[in-house]
């Protein structure tokens, strides 16, 4: 009786620790997310990283960030997410380049049991978890608006856009000329330069010959706008024309600090990269989250640009922001 007595209580501690080990492994087990951004190679992809890596610390879920070299490379995107998925990742969180493109990839996706959260440029597809990021129609008519209120509502643009057929871009045009459509700006030229500030100043240059009397330029990002800049520094008319970019970048808002680049809508792009990574969470908890998650934007000017430089604090090192804005700025501001 005594020996049926301890081999039950033998059975009894060796089925807790199991059951306590198990419950432990669990505890400890990570969520893997993978974020595919649309390119690696510029400041506004860097703070979408930083938010959700930061997402992921807050949260104690593994973020991993992958993306193309730049905008164009659309089949290299699909293919990280072909790999991605190959992973059986728990999550994926995906800034579609070309949301046509991408469609089979992420419904792939979602049939392998991956949810899909979208940031930055929405894809339509059965399944999809949410969305979290800017409405680029209405942010682009904040621009339209704010560039025919510094033209006095008359006036010749020209618009440098990124690649023809990406919806982000097709978006960020069209909200533009839906604010002007009723005023006396005219718009001379739309002109692609792929999201790239090299191409942009050659795009730029051709265009001062042909319309060497414009008004102002419309960049549909940053590295355009800052393109169309140089252009219009090395002719001598910088000074003459309003330019506007869109993202919100370091490099945009340090030019618009010295003088130089008029305006940038900011896009939240540390939040849209937090939100992503949070809506996943909380859809792998079990727990129900809203289609789309509007974050907001908000226009940069010499009036508010001080406090945009300070903002910057959230996605980027004290070290980064004195290499990019000069250390004597940055303790004036910080300290």
């Amino acid at each position: 009786m005594k020996k049926l007595f301890y081999l039950f209580i033998a059975m009894t501690l060796i089925l807790g620790l199991t059951v306590t080990v198990s419950a432990q492994t669990e505890a400890d087990e990570e969520y893997r997310i993978s974020v595919v951004l649309k390119a690696t190679n510029s400041d506004y992809w860097k703070s979408v990283q930083a938010g959700a890596e930061q997402a992921g610390e807050d949260m104690g879920v593994d973020v991993s960030v992958v993306g193309p070299s730049n905008e164009t490379q659309v089949m290299q995107q699909i293919n990280l997410l072909e790999d991605q998925i190959s992973r059986m990742v728990d999550g994926l969180v995906v800034a579609p380049l070309r949301p046509s493109a991408a469609l089979n990839v992420l419904k792939k996706s979602v049939d392998r049991g991956i949810p899909v959260v979208t940031i930055d440029t929405d894809a339509d597809f059965e399944g999809k978890t949410s969305f979290a990021g800017t409405g680029n129609f209405l942010a682009a008519q904040q621009a339209g608006n704010y560039m025919e209120e510094k033209l006095n509502g008359k006036g010749k643009i020209a618009i440098v856009r990124g690649a023809a057929g990406d919806y982000i871009h097709d978006q960020r045009v069209e909200g533009f000329l839906d604010a002007v459509k009723d005023s006396d700006i005219e718009i001379v030229t739309t002109q692609p330069a792929d999201s790239q500030r090299g191409q942009a100043v050659s795009v730029m240059q051709n265009i001062l010959q042909t319309y060497p009397d414009i008004d102002g330029v419309y960049g549909t990002n940053d590295e355009m706008a800052l393109g169309a800049l140089r252009a219009l520094k090395s002719a001598n008319v910088d000074k003459d024309v309003a330019v506007m970019g869109f993202d919100g970048s370091p490099d945009a808002i340090k030019s618009i600090r010295n003088g130089e680049l008029t305006a940038t809508i900011q896009q939240d792009s540390y939040n849209i990269g937090y939100t992503g990574v949070e809506l996943m969470v909380k859809t792998l908890n079990g727990e129900e989250v809203e289609k789309t998650v509007p974050v907001p934007t908000n226009i940069i000017d010499a009036d508010n640009v001080d406090a945009a430089i300070k903002d910057l604090t959230k996605a980027f090192s004290r070290d980064r922001l004195e290499t990019i804005f000069g250390e004597e700025l940055i303790e004036e501001l910080l300290d």
